[in-house]
């Protein structure tokens, strides 16, 4: 399974960022005793380590089947992003959460407080750089004229969105970081960068709990956009002796790796050797027409076989 560059460009340019801006972070952290610096510095450091995740994912689901996995290893790479987004919302969420109600219990004076802002500026210019790269990648990966929230639904490369999503809640979380060191210094109220690091921490597990739902539905297996569907549908109802389109289904093993299955019923006054060639033919077209598409079974089968309720899969009834 194949994945474009811009994925893997994104992937590199956030992850050697983040360790940078990670290190910068902890210095900093350690410098001034800030609840919500130190929540900035674990977050970049998970997010180092959530790039480090996709790219052995991207790896792993490019191995070839083998007799246990005949269809390949594409599936992984929704479960290693499954496991970016606990890490987000175990590891990311839970201590900035920890660190926010420790400060808010014993509030401390944020020292040098001036490098903060230095650190805190500095990361939102690499996150802004790094979250546009990001932005434009997965428009073009296929946003189109879908809403936002649709086209991460639809998406079946979780690699752009989930770094998206990771530099838009980093972007966020900078500015928590920043305003609540301002308003702690300004009000005199360090307790105030304790409820940055909490509201943080809400952040993160707003992030993480989308993550981990669009990575589950990915790996509990999704079929093609419903579009792609209608499209496949017209394309077997086209092919020469065809009388009926009995069931059509499909599943992503990976961004751009489909398999579809479709049963036919065709005229009974055919041959054999005349449906082969039909079948033929019509596995060409889908393949030119969708190359993501890897694998299509097209099966000859009389409608009146077809047991109850596995009629054409999708919202649209057969005709």
């Amino acid at each position: 399974m194949a994945h474009s560059s811009s994925s893997r460009t994104v992937i590199f340019a956030a992850l050697g960022g983040n360790l940078l801006v990670a290190a910068t972070k902890f210095a900093a952290a350690f410098m001034t005793g800030s609840a919500s610096m130190l929540s900035e510095a674990i977050h970049s450091l998970i997010d180092t380590g959530n790039q480090g995740l996709l790219l052995v994912g991207m790896r792993r689901a490019t191995r070839p089947a083998t007799a246990m996995h005949p269809f390949g290893f594409g599936l992984e790479l929704y479960f290693w992003t499954f496991v970016v987004a606990l890490l987000i919302f175990g590891l990311g969420a839970g201590v900035s959460l920890y660190e926010g109600i420790i400060h808010i219990i014993h509030p401390q004076p944020v020292a040098h407080v001036l490098v903060n802002y230095v650190v805190l500026m500095a990361s939102i210019v690499f996150e802004g750089s790094v979250w546009l790269m990001a932005l434009r990648a997965f428009r073009k990966e296929g946003k189109g004229r879908r809403g936002w929230v649709e086209a991460v639904q639809m998406s079946k490369d979780p690699t752009v969105f989930t770094v998206l999503f990771e530099d838009t809640a980093a972007l966020s979380g900078l500015g928590v970081a920043l305003l609540g060191n301002i308003l702690a210094e300004w009000l005199d109220m360090p307790v105030l960068d304790g409820v940055a690091s909490i509201i943080i921490a809400c952040i993160l597990a707003v992030t993480a709990t989308f993550l981990a739902r669009e990575s589950q539905s990915l790996l509990t297996g999704e079929g093609v956009a419903p579009e792609v569907l209608a499209a496949l549908r017209r394309m077997a109802l086209a092919a020469s002796g065809v009388e009926r389109l009995n069931e059509i289904r499909s599943l992503h093993f990976g961004p751009r790796d489909v398999l579809v299955v479709i049963s036919l019923d065709f005229r009974n006054d055919m041959t054999a050797g005349q449906v082969e060639v039909v079948v033929s033919a019509l596995e060409r077209q889908i393949k030119q027409a969708y190359p993501e598409v890897t694998r299509v079974f097209i099966e000859a089968q009389d409608s009146r076989t077809q047991p109850p309720g596995t009629a054409d899969s999708g919202s649209m009834p057969t005709p």
